[in-house]
Order: C-alpha cells, then structure tokens, then sequence
C-alpha cells in the first residue's frame, strides 16, 4: 500500500479539493455521529501500518468498526495494533455466503452505533471534509454514493481511471464505498452475499425497496491503487459485473467483432474516430463536478485502452459463465454478478 493521504489543497470558492464540500473552519475536523464500517480478509500485512495511521485519524472524527475475517494469526496481530481505536470484530459466524465483504458488512452495519453508516474498503481514504458532507447528505437519502480517484497514479491506476471517467460521464462510477442510513439497511433485510458485484446488488436492493439515492459528481474520495498483480488478476472477475448489466455487457462484446471489421475493410478512420469520441466522452467524465482537481488531464487517453481491455475480457467473462458456471472468487466460485432489481423488488414484496 502507499503513503498515507497527503492533505488536500483548497480550491477556488471555499471548497476543499477533492470532495467540494463547503470548509468552515474546523467543521470538517470535528467528530461526528457517524458509524465507519471497515470489512477486511487481509493474507498478509504488508499494509499494516499505513492502514493503522488512517485508523488513527479516522476514529478521532468517527465511530469506526472492522469487521476482520483474517486467519487468527494476522486477527490477532490486528487486535494488538488496533486496540483503543476501533471495534475489532469477527465476522458473525450465523451468517453465510460466498462473498465474505458482504457478510462483514452486515456484521458492521448491525453492530454500528449510529444511523449513518459508511461503508468503505481497505484502500479507501476519506478525509474530514468527506465524511462531513456524507454524514450531511445522509440527512435526505436513504443511500450515498461517492466517487473515488486513485493516488498515487501508477500505470495501472492510470489505465482503471479510464473506466471511472466513462462512467462519470455516463452517470457516476461505482466506488469502493457506500454511505447508507442503518434504519433502512436493516428495514430492508440487508443484501444478498451470494453476488459478486456487492456495491451493484445493495444499490439495487436499496432502489428496491424504496429507498433514495444521491451520486454527487463533487463528492470526491481518494482511493489507494492496488499492486500490479491484484490489479492483473481483477480483470476478468470485474468484466464478469456486467452480466449483471446487459447494456453494458452487450457493448463490451460488440468491441472485438467492430474492430474486426473496421481492420477487415481497411478502414483506420473508423477506429481513430471511435478512440476520439472515447477520449472527448472521457473528458466530459474528467471534469463533471470538479473532477479536473483530482483526474489528471492524460487520465483520459486511458479511455480506449480500457474499452478495448473490456472488449476481450467480457468475451472471457461469458466464457467463464457458460463454462465453468461462474468465476472464482475468495477460493469459491460465483455464478451471479448481482440481481436484477425488478426481482429484488419482487423479492422485498
């Protein structure tokens, strides 16, 4: 893991870079009635330090909770390090299902002691300005969803900036962290920990039941990159999310046989053309809601090459589905990305 998050530099109109909340003083400093929930399964501890300074930090403004599923040795070495800053848990054991995020998370979520709940990955960095305008939005929705950007920016960050910057630009990305009212996560029976998009499935669950969702563009959270070898061997698993998403499955599988045919009937026009609206779509994502002040101007060129990544990968994704019933994750194997939310809403009724 990297350094930890360096302070953000204001920004024109009393705005904090990154998250464009409003700074008033020391209001983002202040502690606040709100519930951090932290779901790990860590194999080694290479980032343990790192991850305990920002526990530090974190838990003077937050409740914060983490909900471990490592084996007892690192638990153990965790309860050491952490002891006086966080509530350290055990996932509970009555709870079952394939992705083991989930059911920390609902082992967090009941244990939170506060009606604002965010829920964050490991490699996710919040500073005070973004919890104060998560905690302040989560006064009128039911869900909040931020948006993350990578640094450091490694090559491999740079080329997964391509992606977030597509989806902002289509609508907002999905993070590697949620922010829900409790009352309405527990009302609703949590979500289901047989899928491997989590984030897709509790937004979804989320609409289902009727809850209401805000995806600001401003709201802005660092997130650390992943070593290159977790970041290689995510593509395929993350491609397989869209089958949860037959828009977007459909058109990462249109990529290949377009290409095909663009190099068949010579025609290189065609495929600068495509790779230029790709890189504009990509800059209209990079600078929606004040992106420009944390997505480097060349994030967007990463654009095509992240199109053109999912173009294959999508077909090994379906692959993987037909083949072998599913991907492997965590040491088991997943057949569903997420449900679909007419039949969560189905489901609720």
């Amino acid at each position: 893991m990297s350094a930890p998050a360096r302070p953000a530099g204001a920004a024109p109109g009393g705005e904090e870079r990154g998250t464009g909340a409003p700074t008033a003083g020391n209001a983002d400093d202040r502690r606040l009635p709100l519930a951090y929930v932290l779901p790990l399964r860590w194999t080694d501890d290479a980032g343990l330090a790192e991850l305990t300074g920002y526990l530090r930090r974190l838990s003077a403004r937050v409740d914060v909770t983490v909900v471990d599923g490592s084996p007892p040795a690192l638990f153990a070495r965790h309860a050491r390090a952490w002891r006086g800053l966080v509530r350290h848990l055990r996932p509970d054991p009555a709870l079952r299902g394939v992705n083991g995020k989930v059911t920390g998370v609902l082992t967090g979520v009941g244990a939170a002691r506060h009606e604002h709940v965010v829920i964050a990955d490991d490699d996710v960095r919040y500073d005070g300005a973004g919890l104060l305008a998560v905690h302040r939005l989560l006064d009128r929705v039911d869900l909040v969803r931020p948006q993350n950007y990578f640094d450091p920016l490694p090559w491999h960050a740079w080329w997964d900036t391509g992606r977030t910057l597509l989806n902002r630009a289509l609508g907002a990305d999905y993070p590697g962290t949620l922010a829900v009212r409790r009352s309405t996560f527990l009302a609703m029976g949590g979500y289901d920990p047989d899928v491997l998009f989590e984030n897709l499935e509790l937004i979804r669950t989320v609409r289902a039941y009727g809850g209401t969702e805000a995806a600001p563009p401003w709201l802005h959270v660092r997130r650390l990159p992943p070593d290159t070898a977790h970041f290689l061997g995510q593509r395929v698993r993350q491609a397989y999310d869209d089958l949860a998403q037959p828009a977007r499955l459909v058109a990462s599988l249109a990529v290949l046989p377009a290409l095909a045919a663009a190099v068949a009937t010579r025609r290189p026009g065609l495929l600068l053309g495509a790779a230029a609206t790709t890189v504009a779509l990509a800059e209209a994502g990079r600078r929606r809601g004040g992106g420009a002040a944390v997505f480097p101007p060349a994030t967007a060129l990463a654009a095509p090459f992240w199109v053109l990544e999912r173009g294959v990968c999508g077909w090994l994704a379906v692959g993987r589905r037909l083949l072998f019933g599913g991907v492997r994750y965590a040491g088991g194997r997943v057949r569903r990305a997420a449900h679909f939310e007419r039949t969560l809403r189905r489901h609720l009724r």
